[in-house]
């Protein structure tokens, strides 16, 4: 039975009327990290404050949203269906605010990007380039998986997003960016290093690292698999491309990787592309947003900078390594 301040199980039912967007906004950052103290630091307040206002904010609603278990924060279920309302609400404002920004001129506000993971590698550059381009705007982007993006496109916690292949659950908008080839990586001891125009089939016996499900990375590997009949030995599941590509590198197995996530590591010699039959699998970069979304003009400019500048730029760094089979790693 619950004590103190949630004796009751009754939601107050006009506890709307006595939120702030303050409160929102702290408990969605506090939601996205788990943590009081990573939100205070984002918010710049302290960490008794964030709680003073989480505790207010349950208070209104009259469940618990937050709780311990085994001394790590989790989210209540109620706090699990606050997150995406409170999305959802703090989206509407800004869309607010940015078309309100947009009638003074259309080189200012703030933009949100979602980014999935594998994009990092070349994103940044070109945000940066349009910051340069464009000093007045505010540009904040969101890094996640397939997943985690299709999630915050949802909730309108995001304007535009990047990435591999638009959702077909979610009514969407989509235009590609660039080319997204995706290739077989290996350690440089491996046996077929070199080999040219191999079966995947005589890689059976090797350890194939993947990423989580939801990646889009996993999806690609999982339809190569289907595509040839193959059935791994073993899979090792990892969570993020940089894991994967250390464990390559250390021996562990192979993967089926992004070719935008390898610049570093085949500059340097230190890992070693497979020519196997059927790859590079040809994917390409989207940049998507919701078809019900009304986007603001400077989320209309930044997108078409993107349209005009992404394929130049990855053609640009990866032009050693496009003409595949290459000796990369050699």
């Amino acid at each position: 039975m619950q004590t103190g301040r949630f004796a009751t199980n009754r939601v107050n039912l006009n506890f709307i009327r006595s939120l702030t967007l303050r409160q929102l906004q702290i408990f969605v950052v506090a939601s996205r990290y788990t943590s009081f103290a990573r939100a205070a630091e984002e918010l710049h307040l302290t960490q008794p404050a964030v709680s003073m206002q989480i505790h207010q904010l349950e208070d209104a609603v009259g469940l618990r949203l937050f709780e311990r278990v085994a001394r790590r924060l989790t989210l209540t279920e109620a706090g699990e269906m606050l997150t995406h309302h409170a999305s959802r609400i703090l989206g509407e404002i800004k869309d607010a605010e940015d078309a309100m920004m947009s009638l003074k001129q259309a080189d200012s506000g703030s933009i949100d990007v979602g980014i999935v993971s594998s994009a990092t590698y070349f994103a940044p550059k070109l945000l940066a380039l349009y910051s340069h381009l464009y000093p007045k705007v505010d540009v904040h982007f969101s890094v996640g998986n397939r997943d985690a993006l299709l999630r915050l496109l949802q909730d309108n916690a995001i304007d535009l997003a990047i990435m591999g292949r638009p959702p077909p659950e979610l009514d969407t908008l989509a235009e590609p960016l660039a080319r997204h080839p995706q290739v077989l990586i290996a350690p440089l001891n491996h046996p077929l290093r070199g080999a040219r125009r191999f079966d995947l089939q005589e890689l059976r016996g090797d350890t194939f690292l993947l990423r989580e499900p939801g990646s889009g990375t996993r999806m690609a590997a999982e339809t190569m698999f289907r595509q040839h009949l193959f059935t791994p030995a073993k899979t090792i599941t990892l969570g993020s491309n940089e894991t994967i590509k250390q464990a390559v590198m250390a021996g562990m197995g192979v993967s089926l990787i992004s070719l935008h996530t390898l610049l570093l590591e085949l500059r340097t010699g230190e890992i070693a592309l497979l020519d196997v039959n059927g790859t590079p699998i040809e994917r390409t970069w989207q940049i998507v947003h919701l078809r019900s979304k009304q986007l603001s003009p400077t989320s209309v400019i930044f997108r078409q900078f993107l349209l005009e500048h992404a394929a130049a730029h990855l053609e640009r760094e990866y032009a050693a390594f496009t003409s595949f089979p290459a000796d990369a790693g050699t």
